[in-house]
């Protein structure tokens, strides 16, 4: 099965809602011995109202289409659209079996694929409601094993694990990086002597260049300091299973396997809705931490309740269907048609990456690891290489290629040496490679970029 590069003409599919009718057809015979209680409902005031949301839903940037480029903004495929629709004329609940028995099967067995995907045939995990809650899990399991010790990430790991352990109360530190975005061992090492670390977060894939942290090197650490180690991989999970990444990224993705506890979030590269992150735990016993009892909830059956081993209660069973079902259309297998999709990705963004280094107009950022770009206008200053870049990104968009911004530290960027570093950021155009289509408009897009730019630099 092959994930489709063509924009249909129409550009938002309908054609699959006869797919989603058959399907509701054989669910309503699941149901069939029930007295009728379905009462008819006013179609032309529903329609009404239904033509109100799609009118202002119009105040949209075009998520959907590959000249959307800037934020990491990835359309369900519609396998996962219509197994969501689907389940939600039963609106199952996963916290208790009660609530939705087969959607809590899907959810385990689709965690399970996610698992093996990582290298782990033993785990326990569930999905969340994203990779905030998921990050969250991860912090409040190694907060409570290493209680009173510091938890440490990147300067370019997201702003959420800093945030996270001042809710949770735990002391958080944050480690410089290097040129490339990543976590810099040798400040980690600085640290790691002036301060008991009880958790190392790993980020695979920084949520502004997509730098994957040095993940095989830090297990070397891990020996010597015995820290946790808890991979952030939201962006870069997924990438496990690509072709093509650089043999120093590969190497440090392949180490997810060792790693203590692991985030990915399916909405994200996973071809699914929001919102729809999942955690995983290398070793299952972290469940005794969840341990809870509810006088009303697991009482009809003996067999796990994902509630009994997640923070949260109420949780969307659709979320769970529809990443079910995408992952038996799309197996997480190396290359495989997904595995291909993501190499898509990282080809437009090698590409785009390759044509602004060879234009004496820009100042690259670092190579792509994944698929994330990012670049700025060469310019007599910082301060006014970011507003070039600000002008620039306005420009683009009244010309349909919709960017996103970044402030960057300047030792990200090789800025030449006649530039005036008036600040400590510079403001980066930034481009989210991430949908297949993007290895075939890559070329539209440096077009519309290069003609943005000639209006805003002349």
């Amino acid at each position: 099965m092959k994930i489709s590069t063509k924009i249909p003409s129409s550009h938002l599919d309908s054609t699959s809602l006869t797919v989603l009718r058959d399907a509701l057809r054989i669910l309503e015979k699941g149901f069939s011995g029930l007295p009728p209680s379905y009462e008819n409902t006013d179609d032309s005031e529903l329609s009404d109202i239904l033509a109100q949301v799609a009118e202002r839903m119009k105040d949209n940037f075009p998520y959907f289409h590959p000249l959307y480029a800037g934020q990491m903004l990835k359309p369900p495929h519609p396998i996962a659209r219509l197994a969501y629709m689907l389940a939600l004329w039963i609106n199952p609940n996963n916290h208790a079996l009660d609530g939705g028995r087969a959607s809590s099967a899907m959810e385990k067995e689709a965690v399970a694929d996610i698992a093996k995907m990582i290298g782990w045939e033993t785990h326990l995990g569930h999905l969340t409601g994203g990779g905030t809650v998921a990050n969250l899990e991860a912090l409040w399991v190694a907060g409570s094993l290493h209680a009173g010790k510091t938890i440490t990430a990147s300067e370019q790991a997201h702003y959420t694990h800093s945030r996270i352990s001042g809710v949770l109360g735990l002391r958080f530190r944050s480690v410089p990086c290097d040129t490339r975005g990543r976590m810099d061992l040798d400040a980690l090492r600085t640290l790691l002597r002036r301060e008991t670390v009880g958790t190392v977060v790993a980020t695979i894939g920084t949520t502004a260049t997509g730098a994957v942290d040095p993940l095989a090197d830090l297990l070397n650490l891990q020996r010597e300091h015995g820290f946790r180690i808890h991979a952030d991989a939201a962006y870069g999970g997924y990438f496990r299973l690509s072709g093509s990444l650089a043999p120093e990224t590969r190497r440090h993705v392949e180490k997810l396997s060792s790693a203590d506890s692991v985030v990915i979030d399916p909405h994200k590269h996973g071809l699914q809705p929001y919102g729809c992150g999942c955690v995983l735990f290398r070793d299952p016993a972290v469940g005794r931490l969840y341990k809870h009892d509810s006088p009303y909830t697991y009482f009809s059956s003996n067999d796990l309740h994902l509630g009994e081993i997640s923070l949260e209660c109420s949780r969307p069973g659709a979320a769970a269907v529809a990443l079910w079902a995408t992952q038996r259309l799309f197996p997480l297998v190396p290359d495989g048609a997904f595995s291909r999709s993501l190499d898509k990705g990282r080809r437009a963004a090698l590409r785009l990456h390759e044509l602004i280094s060879k234009d004496g107009r820009w100042i690259p950022g670092p190579m792509p690891e994944l698929d994330i770009v990012v670049w700025t206008p060469d310019a007599p200053s910082a301060s006014e290489a970011s507003t070039r870049s600000r002008a620039i990104f306005q420009e683009a968009a009244q010309n349909g290629l919709h960017l996103a911004l970044a402030d960057l530290p300047l030792p990200l960027l090789h800025l030449p040496a006649s530039m005036k570093r008036d600040a400590e950021h510079i403001t980066c155009l930034r481009s989210v490679l991430m949908k297949p289509e993007h290895a075939d408009w890559v070329d539209r897009i440096w077009e519309i970029l290069n003609t943005s730019a000639k209006k805003v630099l002349s």
